[in-house]
């Protein structure tokens, strides 16, 4: 089976606009895969490298050494087949909620009748119908988000990229938010990569949670997230294996975060 997504032994180091400054090295010898279908969560402390191997694998920025993979075939440049959901919502303040959610289609030359049903099964899904017509601005933040992350998944792309993208939200709407994503990623089974802060955010939507060290990041340790789908994300903080997945998830992030404190103090 081809994967969906592949780094190679991946190095990606950023040269600071100063003439003097040394380079900095953002990830090390980071290989890693996700098979079509496969849901992956990126945890690890902040500045750790997990966006920056969401933007190679969307091809805004190029690795510094190794390779970057998507379908089986090298990244060269921007990676228009792939879905990429950010942290803000990047809505088109002068196009409606349903012109947003169709603008992919649009470019991609899908005629109006289809990208008009297709969306239309989206929004009904998320709970947005009625709200077709409304601008931007006139939708509350968790409705803005769900237009976002519809009008990516509206065009099928079989990998999505999603750089923390609840976490301007309250608690309620992002639990209610996880819910409406598995039910969206459930229809099509695109592979995702899910970079958060959130232990249990990771645990209740992954298949597989990858652990990243501090920077230089790389890959700390891979936990295989076994537990049953569909999964409930509103108790599944009940379930004894989700406590034995946060322990150890939580272990990993305490011992990077003490490592970070010994640098700092010697």
């Amino acid at each position: 089976m081809t994967e969906a997504v592949r780094l190679d032994q991946v190095y990606k180091a950023f040269v600071p606009s100063g003439r003097a400054a040394e380079p900095l090295l953002a990830l090390e010898d980071v290989t890693l895969a996700a098979h079509p279908g496969e849901f992956i969560g990126l945890i690890g402390p902040s500045g750790c490298g997990k966006s920056t191997v969401l933007n190679l694998l969307a091809g805004l920025i190029r690795p510094s050494a190794g390779q970057v993979y998507h379908l089986g075939k090298p990244v060269r440049g921007i990676n228009d087949r792939i879905g990429y959901i950010t942290q803000d919502d990047n809505l088109l303040p002068w196009r409606s909620m349903r012109a947003n959610v169709e603008f992919g289609l649009e470019l991609r030359g899908v005629g109006k009748r289809e990208r008009r049903e297709r969306a239309r099964e989206l929004i009904e899904l998320v709970g947005l119908s009625g709200f077709e017509n409304h601008y931007p601005h006139e939708l509350s933040g968790g409705m803005r988000k769900r237009a976002s992350i519809v009008r990516t998944l509206v065009y099928d792309s079989p990998v999505v990229l999603m750089d923390e993208p609840f976490g301007p939200l309250d608690a309620q709407t992002r639990v209610i938010l996880q819910d409406e994503l598995l039910k969206l990623w459930d229809l099509r089974r695109p592979a995702v990569l899910f970079v958060t802060h959130d232990l249990v955010e990771a645990i209740a939507l992954s298949d597989r949670i990858l652990t990243f060290t501090g920077r230089p990041g790389r890959i700390k340790r891979e936990h295989v997230v076994d537990l049953p789908r569909p999964r409930d994300v509103y108790r599944i903080h009940e379930l004894d294996r989700f406590k034995e997945l946060y322990d150890a998830l939580w272990t990993d992030i305490r011992e990077e975060i003490a490592a970070a404190n010994e640098g700092v103090s010697s």
